[in-house]
């Protein structure tokens, strides 16, 4: 008789930089599983929920975000906002190859209604001042957003795919690469490229769904209130606040200012 006892979720995603020979194409891939796992662990410890319409695009934006990352330069840190009209919402992520973390949320009160899609991206690294680029998007769909951004802002093509059992893929020109081949991928051809195609795996990396944040790291936002907190707290014994990030929940009281 079988064992029943399902296979434990790895601590981590391994991300997996591919060189496709011939082709001069990066494939980056991974089995987002553990991301995604410790994503609803996360939405149940702070209470949320999120309804299909909002989850599934929030879970697209996290991977092909990780995928980009492995994509670029180690030191980097990236944030994607991605602002809509209908559903009048704002998907956030962000994460970076240093910390090796990703994270994100889904933004639906006091929403901008903007008159178009945008998807708003920033790229930071230590020393440097960030680099912000807008770029119109058309669709709701995370996975078409980011190869608008590879021609838009990386200069280059760049395809996504989300294949079964959470498994995304990315596919981002080289030079002189094949174009009639990154064209005609399809999921189907996709999933078979280590199988069809001559690679290389180049690094692996591996990411978490984490924030860091803390109450330590939280409380210097209000550091203009320190010397008023009757301002800030009016009759209130204690104030709740919200991580940007990842919506975490923090109860600040006077003493902790």
């Amino acid at each position: 008789m079988p064992d029943p006892t399902p296979e434990p979720v790895a601590e981590f995603t391994k991300v997996e930089s591919i060189f496709v020979r011939h082709r001069n194409c990066l494939m980056v891939r991974a089995d987002f599983t553990p991301v995604f796992t410790d994503y609803y662990l996360h939405l149940m410890d702070i209470g949320e929920r999120h309804p299909e319409n909002l989850d599934a695009p929030l879970k697209d934006l996290i991977a092909a975000l990780t995928l980009h990352l492995v994509a670029r330069p180690w030191a980097e840190t990236i944030a994607w906002t991605a602002n809509l009209r209908a559903p009048r919402v704002n998907f956030f992520a962000t994460g970076s190859s240093v910390n090796e973390y990703i994270v994100g949320r889904v933004f639906t009160k006091d929403v901008r209604e903007p008159d178009r899609n945008f998807l708003y991206a920033q790229t930071s690294v230590p020393g440097q001042k960030p680099r912000n680029s807008t770029i119109e998007v058309e669709t709701t769909e995370p996975l078409e957003w980011i190869e608008r951004f590879y021609q838009q802002s990386e200069q280059r093509p760049g395809r996504a795919f989300r294949l079964p059992d959470d498994t995304y893929v990315l596919i981002a020109a080289q030079p002189d690469f094949d174009e009639e081949w990154l064209q005609g991928l399809t999921d189907e051809s996709v999933a078979e490229i280590l199988e069809t195609e001559k690679t290389k795996v180049l690094e692996t990396r591996k990411f978490k769904f984490a924030c860091g944040c803390s109450l330590e790291k939280i409380l210097p936002t209000l550091s203009a209130w320190k010397d008023k907190p009757e301002e800030l707290f009016g009759e209130d014994k204690t104030l709740n606040l919200q991580c940007p990030r990842c919506a975490k929940k923090y109860q600040v009281s006077r003493s902790d200012l």
